[in-house]
Order: structure tokens, then C-alpha cells, then sequence
């Protein structure tokens, strides 16, 4: 079935779209425009769950196009996942279902259309209708694709137990849907096969949006082949078409109002839909709202010889006696240990915390393990250290596993304190006392910017007074700065934008424009006031941040000037719809997002803007005072000016800089890494962690609880 181990997704991305707002746990605008790759390489150290191509994009974009280079994104992602979470082994667990009995679907017939005349969603090319006959039996992932492939109201219910292994069926579905898609030979069979993408259904409000402008919003944001003018136009288009299917993950993890809201509004969605839910919080959106036409298929427990045989086939040809003992009594005893293998999740842990000789057969002791829920529970409690545990042919990790288990303690108590799955890295620096970081920055800021100011006053024999004034407004400026870094103890809208995004072909000819005007005017005008007035070059230099503030206000670099002095006239706008037709790349880098993505980002891309910004600043100011008084006190003040601009710049309008002092502060208060960045992302590849989008969560709700549970001082 899939690797046990990654058994359900139990969250997603919450975010709610390019809205600047922020509500409970939710926060709207996080949205990441940028040109990023999701992990997916050793050496992409991030979520980065998928990385394909880089092409040019014709001025006229064929939808076939675009959707076979959606259709080699989407493949790519989930491939690099599906790995991770051990899926595709040679011998994977095999997936089994059968209809549901419980009553969340209407009768078979109203999904297969079965003399009802003319059905909804036509069989994709290569699949037969589905039929109740077929149906009948249920079956594995085979049968699974050919249901959803002939089903003729394109609407498939994938409900189950916790831990049953539910998205890592979809994961598989998915992966068989773009392996049928790419088997057809004739570009008209391939266009009638749409291209399945799985989301997640948290941070969607059906009152606000449709099922259609969600969905494209969230392409727009997580696939870059949507960034730029025209993106999401393209990614509605492409839905309205039924040229993308939706699997639809995390229905359990909204609230109950919601999810009746989301099945009702995916009623006229237009395109193929697979929603995957806990059978119990299906049955419950049923009774106020039903998806219509919608076939509901339930994953089954792991049979005793399909785990014994998965774990046999991992297994020395003549396993050790212990080994033999396990998989001999799941073959002929029920029991507590039996009961736990019938879900993927412990078979998993069974594998990775039990090594070829370890003895295995304690867990068949029912005085230590009375239950299924006691196996798991010692399964859960070793999975890190068995996944930080050092391995033969595997280099050596980079955490020991005691900080890895502090760390992941840490982590899972503060998100089931928030009632939260999603581990938002820009809201860790709400998890501490901002004061230790705004002391830290006030010191920082005003040693490091506050020098020139007072060398400037000193070389010009100011009076000890103005000095000492001088002084004091760098220690106020300094605390200025650390005031505004303290605000990110709140949560923040994550809004962002890649380099191709902002300095796109039109932006900056608006911003070549504006400084040209500008200064041609102060050129042909100056003269008539001042006599002799400034040189040419001296007013065009002048000028030129004007053009640079201009290239950043009209385009998605908006938010970056926001609050510098000269430059941010009309930043404070939020970002619109007009906007976006300047933030058309040439070059549309396909690729998928993921959090240490997003992070980098925030690292570079928003950190050398805040610079520039900076000097932007220095370059307004400094050259005017070198003319009219002498080169030194304009080069002062222009040092002044570019350090105090690119230290608010940079430290308040950088999420990501906050969270790296943040994690500084949480490696001396809680011991955690300081690099907790490198360390989710190394987590992540040992498969105690997943991402979904630009957040992390734990691989299983199961481990989140018992992490919660052990963190408590021993």
C-alpha cells in the first residue's frame, strides 16, 4: 500500500489566499509568488518537494502545453514524495478497498449513471464506464484507477480509519493517473486525460470563493507555471476545462460548519474530483451536506499476510528467530500486536525501529502490550531515535537523537497548545519573548548605524551638546528598529515575491520611465531657479531611486518599501489585480514550492532588496550634500542613510530574518537547533516530517500526540 508509514495526511496549507488578514489560527496572504523549487534533490535542502524544467514561454500559450509541463511538475513532486514516504518500494504494502457502507454517499447507480442517459464526465480514453458490477468486489489500485477514470459523475469519496493509509492511496491514484496520461500516444487522447493535483482544503472559505477560484488561487501560488500576468486566468481556464482534476486532502481537519459549506460547493466544481476524508468526519458532513453523485470507497485494514509478507521481503532470506516468531503468529494468531500491524502506520514503525537482529518478538509480550493501541504507542516513542539512529551505508545524521527528540517534543507541544497540524516557520517567532531579540537588535542597530552619524557631527566640530543629541537619536533609531522587529511576535501574512516577479520587462520600463521624466524635468527646470544650478549627471543620479521605487511600487516588490522615508509613496496599497498586469516573467521557472523554498527567499532575494533599498536611500541624499557642501559629509550622510534604511528594510519586512533570531534564542532557552530550518528539512527526510505547500507537519497526528504527550519535564 503504500510505505505504512505515511499514512494519512492529516493537514494541508491553510493558507487562504493574497488576502492581508489574519483570524485564529489561519493567516490569509501567504502567498508565495516566487521563482523557487520544491525540494526534491539531497541537495535541495528544503521542502523541496519538485523540481523540473526551466523554459521560455511563448507569447501564446497552448493549454496542451501547459498542461503536459503541469502534468511533468506534478509527476516530479510526488514521485520525490512518494519516495520519501517509501511507497514505491520494490514490493510496496498492497492497497485494497470496497464500497462503503457507511452513509456517506448516495446509491451506486447515481455516480455510475447507469441508465440515466447522458453521464457528466465522460471515460477517460483507455477506460471502460464504470460499472456496479465491477464495483462490487472493490479491488487494489488497479481497480481504484479504473473507477476513477469510468466513474460518470467524476466524483470519487476515499473515506477510511485513521492511519488507514488513505493519502497515500490517493498519492498512488494520483501517480497511476499521470502514468495513464502519459501512455497516450495521440495528443488528443493525452488532452482528454486531465492532469490530477492533490491540495489540501484548508484555508478555503466557500463563502468568499468558489471551488474554481480557490483552486486556481492555490495553483497560482504553489506551481510557478502559474506565476506572472495571466497565471491564474490560465489555471481558471484549465479547471473550467476539466483539464485538471483535484484530489482534495484534509476535509477531517476543518471544522464541521466548513466541511458541510465545501460539499456543497464542490457540488458544480467542473472538473474530476477525489475527496479524502476520516470515515467518521464523512459521516457526520453527510447528514447536512452530501456531495452528489459521489461514489465512496473505503480503505481496508492491512490483512495479516500481506503485512507478514511486506516485512519478510525487507528481511535477511532466513530472518532471525525473533523475526520468524512475528511474522509466523501474524499468519495464525490474532492479538494485540496483529491488531496494531493492520494499519500501514505501524508497520512502518515496526520496520524502522526494528533492525535485522533486534528482538522484535518482546512486542508479542500482552503482559507489556495488552493492546493495539500499546504497540503503536512503543512503536511511536522510538521513531526518532530509530530515524536518527546511524545506519550502515547511510552517512552519519546530522542531529543526535537526543536533540532531535527535544527538538520534535518542543515542536509538537506548542502546535497541539495552538490546537494547530501546520508548522508555520514565520510564526516560530511568536513562540518566545520578543524582548531578549529586541534588546539584541537595539544593540546591534545602534552600534553598527549609529558611528557615521556621530563622526558626522564630530567632523563638522558640532557643540558637545549636538553630540550628545546625536547619541541619543541613535539609540532611539536603534530601538526604533528592534520595535518593529518585536511586531513579528504576531502572526504575519506570509506575501512574497521571486526576483522575475518584480523586476519583470514592464516594471522596469516603468521605472526607466519615471526617472527619465523626473530627471529631464528637475533638468530643464532647475536652471530657471538656481543659477549656476547642479551639473546633469549629478540630477540624473539623483533621481535615479526614484525610478527604482517606481519599478518596486508598481510591481509585487511593493511591501519592501514600505515605511522608507522618500521611496514608499504609494506602497501602502495592497497588492490588486491591476498590479498583476505588470508581473508577466519571460521565463516561467515550472517548478513547485516548498517551505525551505520560501524560507531561502526571504533569506536572499528579500534581504539583497532590503540593501538595496538602503542604498537607494544613500544614493537620493548623499551625492545632493557632496555638491553643495564637500564629498566627505556627503559620503557620510549617505552611509548613515543606507544603514538605518537597509536595517528597517531588512530586519522588519524579513520573516525570515526574525525566525533565524528567533531560532537562536530557542537553541539557548530550549535547546533546539540553531539551524532549526536545516533541521525540519533533514526531519523531513527521515520521514517524521512532511510538507504540504510552504508548512511542515508531523508524519501522523499519532506521532504529534505522543511527542505532546512525553514533553512534560521528566
Amino acid at each position: 500500500m503504500t510505505d505504512p508509514g505515511s499514512a494519512e495526511s492529516d493537514t494541508g496549507d491553510r493558507e487562504s489566499g493574497d488576502r492581508d488578514s489574519v483570524s485564529g489560527n489561519s493567516v490569509s496572504g501567504n502567498a508565495f509568488h516566487g521563482s523557487a523549487a520544491f525540494q526534491v534533490g539531497d541537495q535541495n535542502i528544503q521542502n523541496i518537494h519538485h523540481h523540473i524544467t526551466t523554459h521560455s514561454a511563448p507569447t501564446t500559450v497552448d493549454p496542451l502545453d501547459t498542461t503536459d509541463e503541469l502534468a511533468r511538475v506534478v509527476g516530479a513532486q510526488w514521485q520525490e514524495e512518494a519516495g520519501l514516504r517509501r511507497l514505491l518500494e520494490p514490493a510496496p504494502l498492497p492497497v485494497r478497498w470496497r464500497l462503503s457502507e457507511r452513509k456517506v454517499a448516495g446509491r451506486v447507480v447515481g455516480a455510475t449513471g447507469e441508465g440515466a442517459g447522458r453521464a457528466r464526465f465522460g471515460p477517460l480514453p483507455g477506460i471502460g464506464p464504470a460499472t456496479q458490477a465491477q464495483l462490487r468486489d472493490g479491488g487494489g489500485m488497479v481497480e481504484l484507477h479504473a473507477v476513477y477514470g469510468g466513474l460518470a459523475s467524476g466524483r470519487l469519496l476515499l473515506v477510511g480509519a485513521p492511519a488507514a493509509g488513505k493519502t497515500a492511496a490517493a498519492v498512488l491514484l494520483l501517480l497511476d493517473a499521470l502514468a495513464h496520461r502519459a501512455a497516450q500516444p495521440a495528443p488528443a487522447d493525452r488532452a482528454r486525460v486531465p492532469v490530477p493535483v492533490l491540495l489540501s482544503l484548508d484555508g478555503w472559505n466557500p463563502g468568499e470563493d468558489t471551488a474554481t477560484d480557490w483552486a486556481a488561487d492555490r495553483l497560482t501560488r504553489e506551481y510557478t507555471l502559474f506565476h506572472g500576468r495571466g497565471g491564474r486566468a490560465r489555471a481558471r481556464q484549465l479547471l473550467e476545462q476539466g483539464r485538471i482534476s483535484l484530489f482534495l486532502d484534509g476535509l477531517d481537519e476543518v471544522t464541521g460548519k466548513l466541511r458541510g459549506a465545501m460539499v456543497s460547493a464542490l457540488e458544480t466544481a467542473p472538473f474530476r474530483l477525489v475527496l479524502v476524508s476520516r470515515a467518521k468526519e464523512a459521516v457526520l458532513t453527510a447528514r447536512k451536506a452530501r456531495l452528489g453523485g459521489a461514489l465512496a470507497v473505503e480503505i481496508q485494514p492491512v490483512r495479516p499476510a500481506d503485512a507478514a509478507g511486506y516485512l519478510l521481503n525487507r528481511l535477511p532470506s532466513v530472518p532471525s528467530p525473533a523475526w520468524q516468531e512475528v511474522t509466523g503468529r501474524l499468519l495464525t494468531e490474532t492479538g494485540p500486536l496483529a491488531g496494531a500491524l493492520a494499519g500501514p502506520l505501524a508497520i512502518a514503525l515496526l520496520r524502522d525501529v526494528y533492525g535485522d537482529d533486534d528482538p522484535v518478538d518482546e512486542l508479542l509480550d500482552t503482559a507489556r502490550f495488552p493492546t493495539p493501541a500499546a504497540v503503536e504507542n512503543h512503536l511511536l516513542d522510538h521513531a526518532v531515535v530509530a530515524a536518527y539512529t546511524r545506519r550502515p551505508g547511510h552517512p552519519r545524521p546530522r542531529y543526535s537523537a537526543r536533540t532531535a527528540e527535544r527538538t520534535l517534543r518542543y515542536l509538537a507541544a506548542r502546535l497541539t497548545q495552538e490546537g494547530a497540524r501546520d508548522l508555520r516557520w514565520w510564526h516560530i517567532s511568536g513562540w518566545t519573548d520578543h524582548r531578549p531579540r529586541l534588546i539584541a537588535v537595539w544593540i546591534v542597530c545602534t552600534v553598527v548605524c549609529g558611528p557615521p552619524g556621530v563622526v558626522m557631527a564630530w567632523s563638522l566640530h558640532a557643540t558637545p551638546l549636538i553630540n550628545v543629541i546625536d547619541v541619543l537619536a541613535a539609540i532611539a533609531g536603534g530601538y526604533g528598529v528592534a520595535r518593529r522587529v518585536a511586531e513579528f511576535s504576531e502572526p504575519q501574512p506570509l506575501s512574497s515575491a521571486g526576483w522575475r516577479d518584480i523586476f519583470t520587462p514592464e516594471t522596469v520600463r516603468s521605472g526607466i520611465r519615471q526617472w527619465l521624466f523626473v530627471g529631464t524635468g528637475l533638468c530643464l527646470l532647475l536652471p530657471l531657479v538656481i543659477d549656476p544650478g547642479p551639473p546633469i549627471w549629478l540630477l540624473y543620479l539623483v533621481t535615479l531611486p526614484i525610478g527604482f521605487s517606481e519599478l518596486l511600487v508598481t510591481g509585487r516588490g511593493h511591501k519592501i518599501l514600505s515605511g522608507t522615508p522618500f521611496l514608499s509613496a504609494g506602497s501602502g496599497r495592497s497588492y490588486d489585480k491591476v498590479r498583476e498586469e505588470f508581473a508577466r516573467p519571460q521565463v516561467v521557472d515550472t517548478r513547485s514550492v516548498g517551505p525551505v523554498d520560501v524560507w531561502r527567499h526571504h533569506i536572499g532575494l528579500r534581504l539583497f532588496l532590503g540593501l538595496l533599498t538602503g542604498f537607494a536611500l544613500a544614493l537620493y541624499i548623499g551625492p545632493i550634500i557632496a555638491w553643495a557642501q564637500y564629498p566627505l559629509l556627503g559620503a557620510m550622510f549617505a552611509l548613515t542613510a543606507a544603514l538605518w534604511t537597509g536595517a528597517t528594510s531588512v530586519l522588519v519586512g524579513n520573516l525570515a530574518v526574525t525566525t533565524t533570531l528567533t531560532a537562536v534564542q530557542l537553541h539557548f532557552e530550549e535547546g533546539t537547533p540553531v539551524r532549526l530550518m536545516h533541521f525540519l528539512e533533514d526531519a523531513r527526510r527521515r520521514n517524521l516530517l512532511r510538507a504540504t505547500g510552504p508548512v511542515y507537519q508531523f508524519r501522523h497526528a499519532r506521532l504529534q500526540e505522543r511527542l505532546t504527550a512525553r514533553s512534560a519535564p521528566e
